[in-house]
């Protein structure tokens, strides 16, 4: 049988199993399994049993329920409250007012959860009741949320990373440099477009009766300083050499449990849902990372990847069509899978075909990573959609009209980083040197 017709025999076998509403971990491992036994001679088991193991025992790997249990500590505390207290009055003079909230409170919570719903359920359950009780625009209130709690893939610590680099043999601690500058620009290109439409239109940022001084806002820094200092253990540990991922991870959890217990909200019922819902995360991905591993193998067993790289090396397209052609894939991609999916299901295919036309695997990291968070605004599955309705009980595809001025944001910054590079890969350069 050739290549196409396995090809499609496969591609037929994982929609099925998608469709049927069979998990997205075990419908890899069934198709890798079908690959193996119908299409290969080889011992499918064994390579199994070798791929199981390898693909979550490395150490890098055990960042990833640290980096989740960290989160869901914050997640569950009253630093993210004291956040948004500590932010409104540094915020309140601007045009758009404490919408900027929104955005700067998820751009530091993604510095130290890694995860985008996590960002936009913590930063929304404490913002929109303030905000929509304030009588700013409904519209510019959730759809600022939508776009940025995206930051969570993002900004490092990431999760979409660690998976990405795992799977791609990507040094983690360069693409957490590499997603420091394009998480910025696209935090102050949501902030910039709330900025532009508050200052041609006031009304939908009504003024507060409230007046803050210097003094107020400086009486305000105590309850930054938690999530600051986060920052600067995880983050700083990792860019200085002072430790791997793995141990600023550890790092991050200690810290937050401390930052936690002194804020008076850590109690043994929350530190036990912090466990559960951090276990539950984490076996949930390296499930669909373990059958992704599976499927990828199998794939590249029957030779799949090296002669689609050829075929469309035979096309002669030019690169930057090439990454249209493939923005167009995830964007449909975005509307049926989880990002998780999306990395593990198209990496097998997609990099090989990055390398050939000359792109570099870390930008390309990043690249797929914008193009994951836009998945999260664009229905039927996007999660942050999801949180944000259960947060207010929108409608999904309200919520999503709502957020369009950010999903046009995010693929124009995708548009920036593909012809201009350097903004994605000049700090891992800098910091080689």
């Amino acid at each position: 049988m050739d290549l196409f017709t396995v090809s499609i025999s496969l591609l037929a076998c994982l929609a099925a199993f998608l469709l049927g509403t069979v998990w997205v971990g075990i419908s890899l491992f069934m198709v890798g399994l079908v690959a193996f036994f119908f299409f290969t001679g080889s011992p499918t088991l064994a390579i199994l049993s070798n791929i199981m193991w390898n693909s979550i025992s490395g150490s890098t790997m055990l960042a990833l329920p640290l980096f989740v249990l960290m989160g869901e500590i914050l997640f569950r505390s009253k630093i993210s409250e004291n956040l948004f207290n500590g932010l409104s009055p540094w915020m309140d003079h601007l045009p758009g007012r404490l919408v900027h909230v929104n955005i700067v409170a998820c751009t530091l919570f993604a510095a130290v959860s890694g995860s985008s719903a996590a960002t936009t359920a913590t930063v929304g359950k404490i913002t929109l009741p303030q905000l929509l009780k304030r009588n700013y625009d409904r519209g510019l209130v959730l759809g600022s949320l939508a776009g940025a709690g995206t930051l969570g893939f993002l900004i490092p610590p990431s999760m979409m990373m660690l998976v990405y680099g795992i799977l791609a043999d990507v040094s983690i601690g360069k693409l957490f440099i590499a997603g420091i500058i394009p998480g910025l620009i696209l935090a102050a290109a949501f902030s910039g477009f709330v900025f532009l439409r508050c200052l041609i239109n006031p009304q939908l940022a009504p003024k507060s009766d409230l007046v803050y001084s210097w003094t107020d806002r400086l009486k305000t820094i105590p309850q930054l300083l938690p999530v600051f200092s986060l920052i600067i253990m995880v983050l700083g540990a990792i860019y200085l050499g002072w430790a791997t991922p793995t141990e600023a991870a550890a790092v991050g959890v200690i810290g937050s449990l401390f930052f936690a217990w002194i804020s008076k909200s850590l109690d043994y019922a929350v530190f036990r849902e912090a466990l559960m819902g951090s276990v539950k995360t984490s076996c949930m991905i390296m499930w669909i990372v373990s059958g992704a591993s599976f499927l990828s193998v199998a794939v590249g067993y029957l030779g799949i990847p090296a002669q689609l790289t050829a075929f469309i090396g035979t096309l002669a397209l030019s690169k930057y069509l090439l990454i249209a052609i493939l923005s167009v894939m995830y964007l449909v991609l975005g509307c049926l899978l989880d990002g998780f999916s999306m990395i593990v299901m198209s990496l097998p295919i997609a990099l090989p075909l990055i390398k050939a036309a000359g792109f570099d695997p870390l930008w390309f990291g990043i690249y797929l990573v914008v193009m994951i968070e836009v998945a999260q605004i664009t229905p039927p599955v996007g999660f942050n959609l999801f949180v944000i309705n259960g947060l207010v009980h929108d409608d999904l595809f309200t919520i999503a009209k709502y957020a369009l001025p950010s999903f046009g944001i995010m693929m124009l910054f995708v548009a920036l980083i593909t012809f201009y590079p350097d903004l994605v890969l000049m700090m891992p350069k800098l910091m080689i040197k």
